[in-house]
């Protein structure tokens, strides 16, 4: 039995390596990396800083990153992931910040890469589509590290798949984006990938996994992030802010 404390490997071989099928069967996963960048961009610190560091949890093929870097010329950021492939994708989408040292990408899982952190030490910690992959107390160890190394008045912003809190609304969802799923691979005529994005929908869904939103932000308000904000909402799709007091 997997401990709910575990860093998984989710996204290796196929689905890793063609991940970017992700923006044909939910085509809102791209609004969601560019409202973390959009997000990021708008966001002034409460104290007066020339350069801003920046957490990226989950760089996946660079999506997110890549929204970032666009945002604000000010921002170093490094981005932590656990998957190679993804990682090597990354490399290459990102090769003009990653020569310019405004980037720099990190093998490692996120929580064994956060608990290396200094305390009060990073400005912004942003994540898009990562966190609902964490087993719940995996996750809510990486949220404690994530309020730990940010800096008091540093921002927290996740784009999210954020289950409905009904679970009658939330199964009529999920059925609909099974259907969708089908419907883009067959027209594909890509049935191993469906296969694949299949079980990782089950994964996302199981119970040691599921990240409903009403208990997401409970969690967060325990674990002592303030100000916590729901911006967007379309279905499970979920821009959540906080900061560190």
């Amino acid at each position: 039995m997997i401990s709910e404390h575990t860093a998984e490997l989710l996204f290796e071989g196929a689905i890793a390596e063609e991940y970017e099928m992700l923006m044909r069967i939910c085509p809102p996963a791209a609004e969601i990396s560019q409202r973390v960048g959009k997000f990021v961009a708008n966001w002034t610190p409460p104290y007066p800083a020339e350069q801003l560091n920046l957490l990226e949890i989950g760089c996946g093929t660079g999506i997110t990153t890549a929204c970032l870097l666009a945002g604000r010329e000010d921002v170093l950021i490094e981005s932590v992931d656990n998957a190679t492939a993804m990682l090597s994708q990354a490399r290459q989408n990102l090769t003009a910040a990653l020569a310019m040292k405004r980037l720099r990408l990190i093998e490692n899982d996120a929580l064994s890469y956060l608990q290396e952190i200094p305390d009060a030490s990073v400005d912004i910690v942003a994540s898009a589509y990562t966190l609902h992959n964490f087993l719940l107390g995996y996750r809510q160890r990486v949220l404690k590290e994530v309020l730990r190394v940010l800096k008091p008045g540093g921002l927290f912003v996740n784009g999210d798949r954020y289950a409905v809190d009904d679970a009658a609304e939330h199964l009529k969802n999920t059925q609909q984006e099974v259907k969708d799923y089908f419907r883009v691979f067959s027209e594909m005529n890509r049935i191993d990938l469906l296969e694949q994005w299949i079980v990782h929908l089950f994964s996302d869904e199981s119970e040691e996994h599921i990240m409903r939103l009403g208990p997401a932000l409970e969690a967060m308000t325990g674990i002592g992030f303030q100000d916590i904000r729901v911006h967007f909402r379309d279905g499970v799709n979920a821009l959540v802010s906080a900061v560190k007091s």
